[in-house]
Parts: C-alpha cells; sequence; structure tokens
C-alpha cells in the first residue's frame, strides 16, 4: 500500500458489504433477543445472513425453524450450515432436500467438530460423507445450491500443517465451492499472509474475514482455544479489569473491531461476515462505522417496519 496515499478508511467507505452469523435460539428468552438482533440488522441489506447447525445435527429442527422464518419474514437471504458429523449421506441429503423444499439455494458446508469434543479425531460416520469435500460435492448432485466453505487462517485445529489446510480448501472449491468464510481472528496479518498463500496457489474465490465483536472477552478466549484462534497479549490487556464494568468493556470491544475491520479496508477488503454471538448492537455500530446503513424504509419487510415502529414509540 502506497503509505503517502489518503486512507480508505479516512474517506466515506464504499461498495462495503455485510454478512452476519446468527445461532438457533435454545430458550424463548434467546429467541427473543435473536428476533429483536434480526429486526435490527435487517435494514442493513447483508448479503446474506448464515444459521449454525450443531455437532451431529443437535439443533436440526430449530436451524431449520430459524431459517423458514427468515424467509418467510425477512427479505434476507439465509445461508444454513449443514455438518456431516454422526449422519449418513441419506440422512444428510434429506436435510439438504427439506432446505431446497423451503426455498434455501445457500448452504455452508462445514464438516463439523468431533462427536467428542475439541482435540479429539473426526471419525466419520460408516455410511456418511467422509469429509467436507465429499459433502459438498455430495450437494452439488442434489442441486444447484451456492456453497460457502470455511477456512482457517491460523490452522485448523487439527491440521498438521498450513499447506495441508489449503490442500483441503483447494479441494472443496474443486468440488464446487464458490465462496469461503475464516475462522474468526485478532491479528489481521494472520489473515493477510493467508490470502497471499491461497492466492499464490491459484485460489481465487472470495476469503471473507470473519469478525467477532469481543461481548465478553473470557467466552471469547474460551471459544479461540476451541477454535485454534490465538487472542494476543494486547487484546487481553485491553479488556484487564473490565469482567464487572459492562459499559467500558463495550467501548472497549466497539474500539478493537473498528481497528480491525478499517485496517482490512485499507488493505484492500470489502467484504465483512460478522459472527453476531446473536447480538445486534456492537455489529450494527461498527456497520455504521463503514458506512453500511439503513436502506429506505419502504424496501424494508414487515417484520423490520414492525420492530423500527417499537424503537420510534420506545
Amino acid at each position: 500500500m502506497d503509505s503517502t496515499a489518503p486512507r480508505a478508511s479516512h474517506s466515506t467507505c464504499s461498495g462495503i458489504d455485510v454478512s452476519f452469523e446468527f445461532f438457533p435460539p435454545q430458550t424463548e428468552d434467546m429467541e427473543q433477543i435473536l428476533w429483536s438482533s434480526i429486526e435490527r440488522l435487517e435494514p442493513l441489506r447483508p448479503s446474506f445472513v448464515s444459521v449454525t447447525y450443531g455437532a451431529g445435527g443437535k439443533t436440526r429442527e430449530r436451524t431449520h425453524a430459524t431459517v423458514a422464518r427468515i424467509l418467510n419474514e425477512t427479505s434476507i437471504k439465509p445461508a444454513a450450515h449443514l455438518t456431516c458429523v454422526g449422519a449418513s449421506c441419506e440422512e444428510v441429503d434429506a436435510v439438504a432436500r427439506d432446505y431446497w423444499d423451503l426455498g434455501v439455494r445457500h448452504i455452508v458446508a462445514l464438516r463439523g467438530d468431533p462427536q467428542n469434543g475439541p482435540g479429539t479425531n473426526f471419525e466419520a460416520h460408516e455410511r456418511g460423507y467422509a469429509n467436507s469435500a465429499a459433502l459438498v460435492a455430495g450437494l452439488k448432485k442434489l442441486g444447484d445450491f451456492e456453497i460457502t466453505v470455511s477456512a482457517y487462517p491460523e490452522g485448523h485445529p487439527e491440521s498438521l500443517n498450513a499447506g495441508r489446510d489449503i490442500d483441503v480448501l483447494k479441494a472443496k472449491i474443486d468440488a464446487g465451492a464458490t465462496r469461503a468464510i475464516t475462522q474468526f481472528f485478532f491479528e489481521n496479518e494472520c489473515y493477510l499472509r493467508f490470502l497471499d498463500k491461497v492466492r499464490a496457489k491459484g485460489i481465487d474465490i472470495p476469503i471473507l474475514p470473519g469478525i467477532v465483536p469481543v461481548q465478553n472477552f473470557r467466552q471469547t478466549a474460551n471459544f479461540a482455544r476451541r477454535a485454534g484462534a490465538s487472542i494476543p497479549s494486547w487484546l487481553a490487556e485491553r479488556f484487564e479489569g473490565l469482567d464487572d464494568d459492562v459499559t467500558t468493556r463495550r467501548l472497549i470491544a466497539a474500539t478493537v473491531t473498528a481497528e480491525q475491520v478499517f485496517d482490512l479496508v485499507d488493505q484492500g477488503i470489502n467484504h465483512f461476515h460478522f459472527y453476531t454471538m446473536n447480538r445486534a448492537d456492537l455489529v450494527y455500530a461498527i456497520c455504521h462505522l463503514l458506512g453500511v446503513r439503513p436502506q429506505r424504509e419502504v424496501s424494508l419487510s414487515p417484520l423490520a417496519k414492525a420492530g423500527n415502529e417499537r424503537m420510534r414509540s420506545g
């Protein structure tokens, strides 16, 4: 980057796309939080939103119900997560066909975590898809799905080396994947180095950076340990002493995430995938800073319009 050129993030950001990840709620209170967040974020016109799917199909029904409601009650295009853990090819295919019949045309295809938890070996179902590349290939045989897959700037927790990770990514692309979303990271150099390596291998699909605003530092650190993502010491220091100070913690979280995304904008990145943790406020604020603003209300779904009316009346 030319050091004499004005920073892209210091001008009006343009051409920025965003997408969001949600997880299916387990309780009525969590469901209210989720739909309040969807109402808040829908007017930003995300490219898509993804809904996670528990290992071994643990959240199959809840994921399906959440995706169906997004389709029926919002203007957002949902992408349904699908894994091959603990299920036969026939069972996985049946879920995919259900999504197709529902109107879903975008699948986030993942191998999934080992059934015995992080740190254990993955064992494919005896009649199941052996890995994520096989899952992608199977989905493409069922229908013309748009398929997004995962990528790991700091390496998959089970990977022996970075080269192997890139080989796996290429296999998924060769099978039919057209986009990848990365595991979240906090050091942008990890992502940028990874991007250089995959481009050098001839991989040219979009590799969206996965961004997680830190709602709760301890919880995020635990997620990171399980996912193989590093927590830099400078990040821990920024949240030190704030366990009981929610207001300041949220301000710090917004600052940290803003720094991260603006640095990536300056590096030419224009699409960000936010792991929302089903909470809208921090993500909404970051999108506002990026220049992603609500569109005219006339184009919004009834769900979003109702949400806007409630916010105005409150």
